[in-house]
């Protein structure tokens, strides 16, 4: 069993890793995939404010995990004897890696982009599945070490990716239909445009089309189908 003091530097090393690699990375991601879905509409600020939020989420990953890597090391003895530890060193070197790479970006246009773009891509990618898995086993190790029930975190956890998952794969999605309700609009305005036009036409056709004269008797008139004048024209 772990002491108390022990027991709370272990709780607060998990909860720095679970802002690092569980919020603020996924974060980051998320950030950066809607400021690609953006470029096309030619939102230039709006793009400049999601990349730089991009940065400052990845920086304080960064810190959160250097943070709780120097919290292992200096209180945990660490004999990198589990999954957990194992995973979480390679994890803290690979994250300062992709961090050099970040800031290393070449300018557009140039040769080395396109390998720098997959690079940072893939290596940030696999970085936040293992950040992820890493949060877990961490639990599980937890769990294993305090005999502390830990399911509840474990669902909540799963329900928060779950989540952050599907905003990830509804943003391209979102721009779609809204692109499609935009071409639907328009297209409604077109048909009310077209049928006012066919209305007005119409309306200016009858008016312009000669109205038939009523068929009046000329040996008719109003005194004619009076039945006192009819009586006295048949008596003359």
């Amino acid at each position: 069993m772990l002491s108390r003091a022990m027991n709370d530097e272990v709780i607060l090393h998990g909860v720095i890793l679970w802002a690092s690699t569980g919020v603020f990375m996924p974060v980051g991601i998320l950030v950066i995939r809607l400021s690609s879905t953006r470029t096309r509409k030619n939102c230039g600020t709006r793009v400049k404010v999601l990349f730089y939020l991009h940065i400052i989420s990845q920086i304080l990953s960064v810190l959160l995990s250097t943070a709780a890597a120097v919290l292992s090391i200096k209180n945990f003895g660490n004999s990198f004897s589990n999954i957990h530890q194992k995973v979480g060193l390679s994890l803290y070197l690979a994250i300062w890696i992709q961090t050099l790479v970040g800031f290393s970006k070449p300018q557009r246009g140039t040769r080395t982009r396109c390998r720098w773009y997959i690079t940072h891509w893939m290596l940030g990618t696999t970085i936040a599945i293992v950040g992820i898995i890493n949060i877990y086993t961490g639990l599980q190790a937890y769990e294993k070490k305090t005999s502390t029930e830990v399911k509840l975190w474990k669902i909540l956890f799963t329900v928060q990716i779950a989540f952050m998952v599907f905003l990830y794969l509804f943003q391209e999605k979102f721009d779609y239909l809204q692109q499609q309700a935009k071409i639907a609009s328009e297209e409604d305005d077109e048909r009310m445009r077209s049928s006012d036009q066919h209305t007005t036409q119409t309306l200016n056709v009858e008016e312009l089309r000669p109205q038939p004269c009523p068929k009046v008797n000329a040996l008719q008139s109003d005194q004619d189908l009076d039945p006192k004048h009819l009586s006295t024209y048949l008596s003359k």
